[in-house]
């Protein structure tokens, strides 16, 4: 696999690679497995809000914002 990175990106990994002593081919390894991690998590959470969709399992936006805003009072110690 080959990545084209800016010249900014590039200075700054050099900077990284040489600070922790890894190799550059290391870090964007690490670099792109986090990104995957996170972007496989935000694509199955997206598919799991859209079953629940799909399934009926949704609230209005009124009665959302109604909990929310009486856990707020609640965490202040307020009375709704």
């Amino acid at each position: 696999m080959t990545i084209r990175v800016s010249p900014d990106v590039k200075e700054k990994l050099d900077r990284i690679a040489t600070d922790t002593r890894r190799s550059k081919s290391f870090l964007a390894g690490e670099a792109v497995a986090a990104y995957v991690d996170r972007e496989l998590e935000i694509i199955e959470g997206i598919k799991r809000g859209l079953a629940d969709v799909e399934a009926g399992r949704i609230v209005s936006h009124d009665k959302a914002m109604a909990e929310i805003y009486a856990a707020i009072d609640a965490g202040m110690g307020r009375k709704v």
